[in-house]
């Protein structure tokens, strides 16, 4: 393996230090034929001696983060940040489907030490704290996700479809999804809100990019769905 490898699906590419790497609807790894995903949305490039992840797509985002989650950027359309992990996700939603692919350097600026005791179970991210039945509702929304093994693409689920997962009514179910993104939104993880008082249309998506990135939700916290499942909490 090179300096540099990209997993997606159990496939592997090995950009050179002299291209750049195209990733998209077309390009040196053709994602997806998904109308929604642009015909290149992500390059990979090595400038100087650092490795560059660019978005020089014009609509969609991408959630970039540390194998520990301990470190989340969002790449908007004509941002760029070096790759300087041993192991960085890159997650992104374009219309009904998620993606997620992992890029792997034999050379990292930087190493991450291991947290004791892990993240499993915590429902404290930073100063955030959140009730079971907030949780389980962003597990509902991440489930496929996290019940996928490896890298690869998963649809997230519909509020009705998450809430008839957890016996709600689907009333009940965006209330404390206003909430949940509330939170979020305060404490500065960007693309949760829509602008004049509207809600943001691809928050869902934005939530779980965040919650599985980030560790707020793991497998470990598939139970929560059994347990909440109807619970009324008022």
């Amino acid at each position: 393996m090179g300096d540099l490898a990209i997993d997606f699906c159990g496939e592997w590419y090995e950009p050179s230090d002299e291209d750049v790497f195209n990733i998209g609807r077309e390009g040196d790894l053709e994602v997806d034929d998904n109308p929604y995903l642009h015909r290149q949305f992500l390059q990979v490039a090595r400038y100087d001696g650092i490795w560059w992840l660019s978005n020089v797509g014009s609509m969609l985002s991408a959630t970039v983060a540390d194998a520990s989650g301990g470190m989340q950027a969002w790449l908007s359309p004509g941002a760029r940040i070096p790759l300087v992990f041993s192991h960085t996700n890159i997650i992104f939603t374009a219309g009904p489907t998620t993606y997620e692919f992992a890029v792997h350097l034999k050379t990292p600026s930087f190493r991450q030490e291991a947290r004791e005791g892990g993240v499993s179970g915590d429902t404290t991210i930073g100063p955030v704290v959140f009730t079971d039945s907030q949780k389980a509702l962003i597990v509902a929304l991440a489930e496929p996700m996290l019940r996928r093994e490896g890298t690869g693409f998963s649809a997230i689920p519909s509020s009705a479809a998450a809430a008839k997962t957890l016996g709600w009514a689907l009333t009940r179910f965006n209330r404390k999804l206003d909430n949940v993104c509330d939170k979020l939104d305060r404490v500065g993880v960007a693309g949760l809100r829509g602008g004049g008082g509207k809600l943001a249309t691809n928050r869902r998506a934005r939530l779980v990019e965040h919650a599985v990135t980030s560790h707020l939700v793991t497998p470990d916290d598939l139970y929560l769905l059994e347990k909440m499942r109807g619970v009324d909490e008022g």
